[in-house]
């Protein structure tokens, strides 16, 4: 496996104080970009769930890597929030050559069997209350929207880019639980507009779809046994999509990090290459 030359690359990555975003922004570390991660949770300020992980601890990370880490806190679901955010970035760094938002807050105080509200993971939906349905959209499809409307100008002005959306990939059929699924398929849906009406400007976008990721609340929460990846296989895709200079045919789809591995030739962590991860119907 060689790694992706990215030294040159400004890349911002939403939702990276933990789990998959971290993940992303060392993968990107690793190719030597330049990172800036964002996310609610600060050494200095707030902390999602008052979990330990802090946007500090990721760029230090992507230190580590041998990339550039910087850290931003912003809560991208505020509209202002994510401008100001990218008004920052560009007046630093002149430009954003990858984006990705990989902000998602559908599991939490999700103990690992319940959600707050009681409901367990795929209570049918006449029997749970919508009040959290919205939460699910504003912290994953929503989020996403904002970012790209906030650093597509940029990238259409500079013809060049890449916006990726951390979703799920919903093409199998439906993924076990009402709430989720629809944020999954409609991040799913937005790549594919985003893809649309950028690809006349030189722009690409598309869906990363990781597997069962061995995140800090999958460990939280005793399931580290199910999991089939690390956090750290997604960034290796994204880095790996970042350098590709084809990537323009692959706009607007959701790719497998276990597809991406085989046709990169990159490994997880371990040196292994898990396969695609599948959600299984359930048995009748």
């Amino acid at each position: 496996m060689s790694t992706p030359d990215l030294r040159e690359k400004i890349c911002l990555v939403a939702g990276a104080s933990r789990g998959v975003g971290r993940g992303i922004a060392r993968g990107l570390g690793e190719a030597g970009a330049t990172v800036i991660v964002t996310a609610r949770s600060s050494e200095t300020g707030p902390r999602t769930e008052m979990r330990p992980e802090a946007i500090e601890d990721t760029a230090r990370e992507v230190d580590a890597a041998g990339g550039q880490g910087h850290h931003y806190l912003c809560d991208h679901t505020s509209e202002r929030g994510v401008d100001e955010l990218v008004r920052w970035v560009l007046r630093r760094f002149g430009r954003i050559d990858v984006a990705v938002s990989s902000v998602w807050g559908g599991n939490e105080g999700y103990d690992g069997e319940r959600y707050p509200d009681g409901t367990g993971w795929g209570t049918p939906f006449w029997r749970r209350s919508t009040e959290h349905f919205l939460g699910f959209l504003g912290s994953g499809p929503y989020a996403g929207l904002l970012l790209a409307r906030a650093v597509a100008p940029a990238m259409v002005a500079n013809r060049a880019g890449l916006i990726a959306l951390v979703s799920f990939g919903t093409a199998e059929g439906y993924l076990g639980d009402v709430f989720y699924d629809s944020a999954k398929a409609a991040t799913n849906r937005l790549a594919l507009a985003f893809a649309e009406e950028l690809r006349p400007h030189g722009v690409t976008a598309l869906g990363l779809s990781p597997g069962f990721v061995a995140t800090e609340r999958v460990r939280d929460s005793g399931q580290t046994d199910r999991a089939t990846e690390s956090p750290l296989y997604a960034g290796r895709a994204l880095a790996a999509l970042a350098a590709d200079p084809a990537l323009g045919t692959l706009a607007g789809q959701v790719l497998h990090a276990g597809d991406l591995a085989r046709t990169y030739g990159f490994t997880d962590a371990d040196g292994t290459q898990p396969a695609p991860f599948r959600v299984l119907p359930a048995a009748p």
